[in-house]
C-alpha cells in the first residue's frame, strides 16, 4: 500500500518594507498615503507657493536693475539726495519690520489654535500695513504736487514704478490679510485655512526682505549720490 508523502507547505514570508516582488512574499497594504495624506498637501502648497514668490522675486530684479541703469538720467531734474526723506522712509522700514514680526506671532498662534493671539497679531499686523501704504502714497503725492512724478525723468518713472509696485503688493497683502482673519472666523482652524494663513506668511515675509533690498539700493545709496 503506497502511501503519499506530504511536503511541508513553504512559508509565507512577511514582508514589512515591500521590498519583495515575487509571489512568495506577502504584500501588505500600504497607509503611507493615508497616514502622510495632509502633511503632504501642505508640503506640496507651500512648495509651489514658493515657486510663485520666486517668479515675484525675478520680477522684482528686473525692476531693480532697470532702477540700477537709469538712476542716474535725471534729465536736469532733482536726484534721490534732493528727493528723499529718510526720516519718513525710515518709519516706513519700522512699521514694516514690525508688521513682519506680528505676521510671525499671528502663525504661532493659529499653529497652537489660539483664537486671541490670531486676531489680535493679525490686527497689529494690519495697522502696522496701512501704516506703511499711507506713508508711502504721502511720499508719492508730495512729489507729483511739486512736479517730481514718474513723467519728470527716466529716474523718477523707474522710481515710482518699483516703489509703487512693493507698495501694490503691501496693498493686496493687507486685503489677504482681512479675507484669512474672516475665513477663520467662519470656519476656525481647518487644514485648508491653516495652509492659507502659511502662504499668507511666506507672502507678507517676502514682501520684508524685498523691502529690506528696496531701502538700502533706493532710499540710502539715492540719498548719498
Amino acid at each position: 500500500m503506497s502511501t503519499t508523502a506530504t511536503m511541508p507547505m513553504p512559508m509565507r514570508v512577511r514582508d514589512p518594507y515591500r521590498l519583495g516582488h515575487g509571489h512568495g512574499h506577502e504584500r501588505q497594504p500600504s497607509t503611507e498615503h493615508g497616514e502622510r495624506g495632509p502633511e503632504s498637501k501642505r508640503v506640496i502648497v507651500g512648495y509651489g507657493f514658493w515657486i510663485f514668490l520666486l517668479s515675484d522675486i525675478v520680477m522684482f530684479s528686473a525692476l531693480f536693475a532697470t532702477y540700477a541703469v537709469l538712476s542716474g538720467n535725471t534729465a536736469g531734474g532733482p536726484s534721490g539726495k534732493q528727493l528723499f526723506d529718510l526720516t519718513n522712509v525710515a518709519i516706513e522700514t519700522a512699521c514694516l519690520l514690525f508688521s513682519s514680526f506680528t505676521c510671525g506671532v499671528a502663525s504661532i498662534g493659529a499653529s497652537r489654535r489660539q483664537v486671541g493671539v490670531f486676531y489680535g497679531a493679525m490686527a497689529v499686523t494690519f495697522v502696522f500695513g496701512a501704516v506703511f501704504v499711507l506713508l508711502e502714497a504721502r511720499e508719492f503725492a508730495s512729489l507729483v504736487l511739486q512736479g517730481d512724478g514718474p513723467q519728470r525723468s527716466a529716474f523718477l518713472s523707474a522710481f515710482f514704478t518699483l516703489v509703487g509696485c512693493h507698495g501694490l503688493h503691501v496693498t493686496c497683502g493687507l486685503l489677504w490679510l482681512l479675507t484669512m482673519m474672516a475665513q477663520v472666523f467662519a470656519k476656525g482652524f481647518r487644514a485648508d485655512i491653516m495652509r492659507r494663513v502659511l502662504c499668507f506668511s511666506l507672502f507678507w515675509h517676502a514682501l520684508d526682505i524685498i523691502w529690506v533690498a528696496l531701502f538700502s539700493v533706493v532710499y540710502l545709496i539715492g540719498a548719498g549720490q
